[in-house]
């Protein structure tokens, strides 16, 4: 299987504070998947000035504060990705004609990715959603380098981590609750040449 010794679907990749590539420095990725092929995530500690509320009407009163469309990653900066944190099992009231599944695609726990063209009433037990724009995405091979090179921490997620009401601080909060000394990159400057 390569470099991947397990999976990494479901945690969170957290960037080393020397990851370089502005794309994902200082980013939290939850992966949604992660195979000898391809892995693929969203960055959730980017959010954009746009409300969902004027990209998406229908879904900007469901989503989690703050209710604006977040930088999922760089690949497809077209593609809209719904996340959802469920009470309980998400349950479409009315399964959409013709597609597979309800609308509702567990990830772990109480999360998964959303149908965005489902209306959002089709939902019973919705308790937050976040909307991506693009995703953070890896060819064959490629994350498990990047992995291997140090570029990244791997982690468990928490259920709050994807629906924060800051997230621009996330990665701080995420390495600060790490064990030992990873938790002291939480305080390493953006600039390492001003310490």
């Amino acid at each position: 299987m390569g470099l991947v010794e397990r999976s990494t679907r479901g945690r969170l990749l957290v960037a080393t504070p020397d990851l370089a590539d502005p794309n994902f420095a200082r980013t939290v990725v939850l992966m949604l998947e992660h195979t000898e092929e391809a892995a693929l995530g969203l960055v959730l500690n980017r959010p954009r000035e746009l409300r969902v509320a004027d990209a998406l009407p229908a879904w900007g009163d469901v989503c989690s504060a703050p209710a604006c469309l977040f930088v999922g990653g760089p690949v497809q900066p077209d593609a809209v990705i719904g996340l959802a944190r469920t009470v309980g099992a998400a349950i479409a009231v009315e399964p959409l004609a013709g597609t597979q599944g309800e609308g509702f695609q567990p990830l772990f726990a109480s999360m998964g990715t959303l149908d965005l063209d489902r209306d959002p009433l089709a939902f019973d037990g919705l308790d937050g959603v976040r909307v991506f724009v693009g995703y953070a995405g890896w060819g064959p091979g490629q994350l498990d380098r990047e992995l291997h090179a140090g570029g990244w921490l791997v982690v468990d997620a928490m259920d709050d981590d994807a629906f924060t009401s800051n997230p621009a601080e996330l990665w701080r909060e995420v390495l600060a609750r790490q064990p030992g000394r990873v938790r002291l990159f939480a305080n390493a400057p953006e600039d390492p040449s001003t310490n």
